[in-house]
């Protein structure tokens, strides 16, 4: 049963950030903005002023709240999502990370042995370095456009003692193949990732 719930939320957290593709198609020029988002417990710099969607997101019978903020530039949509996990939810953290890693490489046609990664670092807000790592994705081609990620996650724990995991990425959109790992070294994309502050 709770496979089934697994594979049900899944479906729908995918729609949930396929709902970024309906943001406006106005692309204003790179306006580099701090977010402050206390709520989701982090600051960002989004390169315009991004749009704002809350749900929740049914999971193994549980109510668990999610936001997505997401600006689109372009070809690009910078986005951040964040699931929180309260202190009773907690245990569910590192299963459903990997089931929402694994739902995307598996929409690249990549496992976790196959994806093209990149060990990195974020700074908390009170100027603490961790490791993470960095995805490089290429999705198989419509035939009309190509697509390609960089996607970052990380998992941090509330003063509660719930978790907030994060979702990081910039999805381009261009009729021409790209090479994922290079084009997101850019500094356009590079400073997205490295000005994202958890608390």
């Amino acid at each position: 049963m709770e496979r089934v719930l697994s594979k049900v939320a899944l479906k729908k957290l995918g729609v949930f950030l396929g709902f970024v593709f309906l943001l406006s198609a106005c692309s204003p020029k790179l306006d580099w903005r701090t977010v402050q988002s206390p709520q989701e417990g982090y600051s960002a710099q989004f390169p315009g002023k991004p749009e704002k969607i809350e749900r929740r997101l049914a999971y193994q019978n549980q109510e668990i709240p999610q936001t997505l903020e997401a600006v689109k530039i372009d070809n690009d949509i910078y986005s951040v999502s964040t699931i929180h996990l309260g202190k009773d939810q907690v245990m569910l953290a590192p299963k459903l990370l990997k089931q929402l890693q694994g739902n995307l490489l598996s929409r690249a046609g990549v496992n976790a042995n196959t994806v093209i990664s990149a060990d990195a670092f974020y700074q908390s807000a009170n100027r603490q370095r961790a490791a993470t790592k960095d995805y490089f994705l290429e999705f198989k081609s419509t035939g009309v456009v190509d697509q390609s990620m960089r996607v970052r996650w990380i998992t941090r724990i509330t003063p509660d003692n719930g978790a907030f995991i994060y979702q990081l990425s910039v999805l381009h959109t261009t009729p021409a193949r790209v090479d994922a790992k290079k084009f997101f070294s850019e500094e356009a994309y590079s400073n997205f990732f490295d000005e994202f502050h958890p608390e």
